[in-house]
């Protein structure tokens, strides 16, 4: 709501103004298969060029790291055929297929046994934290083992066989 005060000359007393509100359209919710659009993002990724960054092939100083060109009279802003491709909103993947690991499930960073135990198995796998060490790393493995959640990077764990013989 907005309130708008009147001229002077008229009655100085606050008017409601109302607004009128406007419907949203709901939005339909289709079900797509999320393995179609993992196949789709990785058609995407195949013809998606290499992003680099302007004349780094030239000087050995600048990485290859993608920076915007800037420059007034840049090939690459201006997209000069035979130039590198510029990053553009066109390259990107599917909305529903971003930042899903290509295994189907989503990606979660773990820390403890109380942030493993909060994953949905059917969904959700999980990543040991790097900072984790070779026995809560096994306890880990162990008890992501009995709820039946997927762990993405399960290493070190004949170590901890090694130690415990």
């Amino acid at each position: 709501m907005e309130y708008t005060f009147m001229r002077r000359g008229e009655v100085s007393k606050m008017v409601k103004k109302t607004t009128s509100k406007k419907k949203t359209k709901a939005k339909r919710k289709s079900k797509v298969n999320l393995k179609e659009l993992l196949k789709l993002r990785e058609s995407i990724d195949d013809k998606r060029p290499e992003f680099v960054r302007q004349e780094s092939w030239r000087y050995k100083r600048l990485n290859e790291k993608w920076r915007k060109p800037k420059g007034i009279d840049s090939k690459m802003r201006l997209k000069v055929k035979g130039w590198p491709k510029i990053v553009k909103v066109g390259y990107r993947g599917p909305k529903i297929a971003r930042g899903i690991h290509p295994s189907g499930y989503r990606d979660i960073l773990v820390h403890n046994i109380d942030e493993l135990k909060g994953l949905n198995p059917k969904t959700d796998a999980a990543r040991l934290a790097s900072g984790l060490g070779a026995k809560k790393r096994a306890e880990l493995i162990e008890k992501a083992k009995e709820l039946g959640i997927k762990v993405l990077n399960p290493r070190g764990i004949k170590k901890v066989k090694e130690v415990e013989a």
